[in-house]
């Protein structure tokens, strides 16, 4: 789902915003249009759903809290919430003091069916390599990893979640994707699967 889609299914969010702060009913509704998106994004950055579970309440415990002064400044409400998810995670990884687990395996490494023991091990590798290198890349390329493949986003979706404009995230993407075959440069065989299917910002 994307937030455009998101969009269409919501025939007036603006007034359920309103009436959100002061109805705890009708937050209760945007928890529900944004519920799962929002442990999604954090499940992607954390790679563990309890903790996912905790972070996804915590992010709406603060923004029941913060609502009343929340305003329109032209980004969608789900930007709002993606944001504060962000904090949450970065937090999350500061207190641990390690490096972000992404797991884009479900995305990137899909099951093959009929696969061998073999090939499921090789499948498994390749993952394990993927995802290594994937966090030695700075925590803001793993964001826009993580809301490309997992999230499906598009690069003006990312940009508005990310405040960047659309020009600026598909550079940020491309710059992304050549640091990473970089680091998969002995793994030639695994660079297809994180080609780039934008055309380079000029």
């Amino acid at each position: 789902m994307t937030l455009e889609s998101i969009d269409e299914e919501q025939f007036d969010e603006e007034q359920l915003i309103e009436e959100a702060k002061n109805d705890p009913d009708a937050f209760g509704k945007l928890y529900e249009l944004y519920v799962d998106k929002i442990y999604s994004y954090i499940y992607y950055r954390v790679g563990n759903h309890h903790e996912a579970e905790d972070l996804t309440a915590k992010v709406f415990f603060r923004a029941l809290n913060h609502i009343p002064n929340y305003k329109n400044k032209g980004s969608p409400f789900a930007a709002w919430l993606y944001r504060i998810a962000h904090n949450l995670v970065a937090n999350w990884h500061r207190d641990r003091k390690r490096r972000q687990e992404v797991g884009l395996e479900q995305v990137t490494f899909d099951r093959a069916k009929g696969e061998t023991p073999q090939q499921a091990a090789e499948r498994m590798n390749g993952r394990d390599i993927l995802l290594e290198a994937i966090q030695k890349l700075p925590s803001e390329r793993q964001e826009l990893l993580t809301l490309k493949f997992a999230e499906k986003m598009s690069n003006a979706e990312i940009g508005q979640l990310m405040g960047r404009s659309e020009g600026a995230i598909k550079s940020l993407y491309h710059r992304t994707l050549v640091a990473l075959k970089g680091l998969l440069v002995e793994h030639e065989n695994l660079i297809i699967e994180v080609q780039d299917d934008d055309e380079p910002a000029e």
